[in-house]
């Protein structure tokens, strides 16, 4: 599959707008040349990049293709939305966005409490993905207009599970999208030492 054809695709969702590739973040061609592949081979799925928000949206029919919609042709965005579906359970990848609940920017304390607590995994997986692919990242609680919270116990709670999948391995399909990406972009696989800095 050619990263830049992807509006063209037989089975593409018909439901998502298509970012022209002129507007794609450098390196996002790489990105999906790299992904899309496999994920079309062996399940289904292939990361979009999008007009507009992220959002997971299942196959309507047979013949379709799964969506992993990231916003806005960023490459960090379609780290993050592979990371969350890296973690969906099958019955999950069935519901538009895992058959979660977004809570937009705006929480409140224990809204945000809720938020991050959910957060911990994707972004651990969203920093072995990033290290894959030669990028930077940096914890994100997507809440600039909610009530001011301490976000260092979220930055270390990520740091921590980063960390343990050094030792306990990472799910499979994450796995899977490390190794493809480290191939990709020339990266070694992530050792324990990548994850002693504390993020900001």
């Amino acid at each position: 599959m050619q990263a830049d054809t992807l509006s063209t695709q037989p089975g593409a969702h018909s439901d998502v707008d298509v970012l022209p590739v002129v507007h794609w973040e450098k390196g996002v061609r790489e990105l999906l040349g790299c992904l899309n592949p496999w994920l079309v081979r062996d399940w289904r799925t292939h990361l979009v990049p999008g007009t507009g928000e992220p959002v997971y949206l299942p196959a309507a029919v047979a013949d379709d293709l799964n969506c992993i919609v990231f916003a806005h042709g960023y490459f960090n965005s379609a780290l993050h939305e592979l990371a969350h579906w890296c973690l969906a359970g099958a019955e999950r990848r069935l519901l538009e966005d895992y058959g979660y609940w977004y809570c937009p920017d705006g929480r409140d304390a224990s809204q945000q409490a809720a938020f991050e607590q959910v957060e911990v995994k994707p972004q651990a997986i969203e920093w072995w993905l990033a290290l894959a692919s030669g990028r930077s990242f940096r914890t994100s609680t997507d809440n600039l207009d909610g009530t001011p919270t301490d976000n260092q116990p979220f930055r270390q709670a990520v740091q921590r599970q980063a960390a343990r999948y050094v030792t306990d391995g990472l799910p499979a399909r994450a796995h899977e999208a490390v190794k493809q990406l480290c191939d990709q972009f020339h990266q070694p696989w992530p050792s324990a030492r990548c994850f002693v800095e504390l993020l900001r």
